[in-house]
């Protein structure tokens, strides 16, 4: 006779289900003014948020703004929990200084998962405390799928939410805040000599497309919720789990457009039925190892629709939705930020403290380098064995693959001698938009080095031969570092889970 089975055992086939299909990813249209559904398709399905959970992150940090507890020109200082977050980020050293408003701007275009925890600890004095808070604020506007254990949205298992959630809360920001709305439709920003474009395929190429945030993680996919604007009529958009950047922007392309011409109401988005919070599918298959097939199913399901693409002339493109991402980007004039206090700035700096006491008060906590133990990670934020690198794509591994074994054998005493790497590790399962150049330098020189000291003649001739290359290389990466010291983006590689 065989068991029955139980809730959790529903869930988990649910999310199994949902993972193996490209039409059942989450999606949902809503209607600003009057939080109408124009369209959902498993809009209660547990998903992961990855980045958009800094949607969350904004709507707290706005709310305390609001009451009075921190402002927008407080200072808020640089921990070394928050220097040790995974890329994306934007790596400024301990103790620095980055007032609430240049944060927020650097949080919703760069998506620094170091800054949200600067955030967090500004507000609330620790990581813990201010997930508390976004839990509360959850709860509050009735978000019923959702649970929070940091601010930023790298991966942990506990932390999900959904498309009905995320609309829910795009419209709270939008309603609640209309004079913060500038913060979600910043095309590009720049401090110092670095400008750090957006990472919404939408703005600047759909009519109308007027913000919010985008997220990336290989459990999660490609995730969005964007707000758009025609006729008067504002929708938000909630897109989750799409294979790649491209066909995340097509999806909301599409689904917009059918509300703008053709949606009508459909009930409230808070009468949605809810299992409440429940266990999220893990997208890393579709997503990070056989996206190919994954996005070939889901084009095939995104609606043929033609958006009318207006030109500086006057006169319009008609463009299909499945080629809007291969439109040329948008020039945005960068929104100017900077490192450190606001000119004229004289009341308390917000960082690290005891839990529920105001800002500028002193502390007797600290905000530890490193996240608990591996043995009390997130199962899901452990990469897979057999996981390609996206950094270094399918051409590097091959090449590596094949190597000479001579080749092989200095690549490993190199590694041997140099620090760790940390590509791998559970808080990076991420990918970034571009492959990063391999390292060079200063372990190229001194093995050449060491050689000529210890072998005879003719590999002293080799080594010298090798030598100057070498050389060359490494001073042109220490160049390269001191000028990403100068602007202040002190990431060793970019390394982004926001794409």
């Amino acid at each position: 006779m065989s068991a029955k089975p139980t809730l959790r055992s529903l869930f988990v086939a649910a999310a199994a289900l949902a993972a193996s299909s490209a039409s059942s990813a989450p999606s949902v249209v809503i209607d600003v003014a009057s939080g109408q559904v124009l369209e959902q398709e498993q809009a209660t399905q547990s998903w992961y948020p990855a980045s958009l959970t800094k949607l969350m992150t904004v709507y707290v940090a706005l709310d305390a703004v609001r009451s009075g507890r921190i402002q927008y020109d407080t200072p808020m200082l640089v921990s070394p929990r928050a220097l040790s977050m995974a890329p994306s980020k934007m790596g400024f050293p301990v103790g620095s200084e980055v007032t609430l408003r240049n944060a927020l701007v650097m949080l919703m275009v760069k998506s620094a998962n170091d800054i949200a925890v600067t955030i967090a600890e500004g507000v609330a004095g620790s990581v813990e405390a201010f997930a508390d808070e976004m839990n509360r604020a959850s709860a509050k506007l009735g978000m019923r799928e959702s649970y929070w254990a940091n601010p930023n949205g790298l991966p942990d298992d506990r932390q999900v939410t959904s498309a009905r959630d995320l609309a829910i809360l795009g419209r709270a920001l939008l309603t609640e805040f209309p004079e913060s709305a500038g913060f979600f439709n910043i095309g590009a920003m720049q401090l110092g000599r670095q400008i750090h474009p957006t990472h919404n395929g939408l703005l600047g190429r759909y009519p109308g497309a007027d913000g919010m945030k985008t997220g990336f993680t290989c459990p999660a996919g490609y995730n969005l919720v964007a707000s758009a604007t025609h006729g008067g009529q504002k929708l938000i958009t909630v897109v989750l789990g799409a294979p790649t950047a491209a066909a995340r922007t097509a999806k909301a392309a599409s689904l917009l457009d059918r509300a703008f011409m053709t949606g009508s109401p459909s009930g409230s988005i808070a009468s949605l039925p809810t299992f409440g919070v429940a266990q999220a599918p893990d997208m890393r298959d579709s997503v990070c190892r056989h996206r190919g097939k994954a996005n070939a199913e889901y084009m095939a399901e995104v609606e043929d629709m033609t958006v009318a693409i207006p030109r500086e002339n006057g006169s319009t493109d008609q463009v299909n939705v499945k080629t809007i991402a291969a439109l040329p980007r948008a020039r945005f004039e960068p929104v100017p930020i900077f490192l450190g206090r606001a000119p004229g700035y004289e009341g308390p700096v917000a960082g690290v403290r005891d839990p529920g006491s105001p800002v500028g008060s002193p502390s007797t906590v600290t905000a530890y380098a490193h996240e608990p133990p591996a043995a009390a990670a997130s199962p899901i934020s452990r990469p897979a064995p057999d996981a390609l690198s996206m950094r270094h794509g399918r051409k590097h591994a091959t090449k590596a693959a094949h190597a000479p074994a001579k080749e092989k054998a200095a690549k490993n005493k190199r590694s041997a001698a140099s620090k760790p790497s940390t590509e791998n590790t559970p808080e990076q399962d991420v990918t970034a938009e571009k492959p990063a150049k391999p390292s060079q330098g200063k372990h190229v020189a001194t093995t050449a080095a060491a050689s000529k000291t210890h072998a005879g003649k003719a590999h002293a001739a080799k080594a010298s031969a090798t030598k100057a290359p070498a050389a060359k290389n490494a001073a042109k990466s220490v160049s390269a570092k001191n000028d990403k010291h100068a602007i202040g983006d002190h990431a060793p590689q970019r390394q982004d889970n926001e794409q």
